[in-house]
């Protein structure tokens, strides 16, 4: 590993650790994802799992099920940016959790041009769908504490 790929792969493991906190601020209970969007070495946005503003913070449903109108952490991420004077143009996203079929088209949209992830979602035909669309993926499976 050359220098600035391991100086890479330290800047990416900090900002995983940071959207993991950042996840803890969900208040879904099945599962708690966050995300992080970085452009020229700067957070322009963030994002975890919950109801949309207004909603109550509850996620699941009496049965336990994830309600419909749950928005993702990256969708809410890519949404944050859309309201601002930024652009996830070239930038990068980085998340808890490997991104859904639907999310994935908002990344591609939105331009982003790297995705780092650190869990796999039970689907990847979401990463499958990037990685064709020419978005750069990189699974980092052991995050240290």
């Amino acid at each position: 590993m050359n220098q600035n790929s391991e100086k890479q792969n330290q800047y990416d493991i900090a900002y995983l650790r940071m959207a993991r906190e950042w996840s803890k601020l969900s208040y879904c209970k099945r599962r708690q994802v966050g995300a992080l969007i970085v452009k020229d070495k700067m957070i322009i946005s963030d994002g975890y799992n919950g109801t949309p503003t207004g909603f109550e913070n509850i996620c699941e449903d009496d049965s336990g099920d994830t309600k419909w109108y749950v928005l993702h952490a990256e969708a809410n991420a890519i949404l944050k940016v859309a309201s601002s004077t930024q652009s996830c143009n070239g930038a990068t996203l980085y998340i808890t959790m490997s991104p859904c079929q639907q999310c994935s088209k908002l990344i591609h949209q939105a331009g982003i041009k790297r995705l780092v992830y650190n869990v796999e979602y039970k689907d990847n035909s979401g990463i499958k769908f990037l990685k064709k669309a020419g978005v750069s993926i990189t699974y980092i499976e052991d995050l240290e504490v």
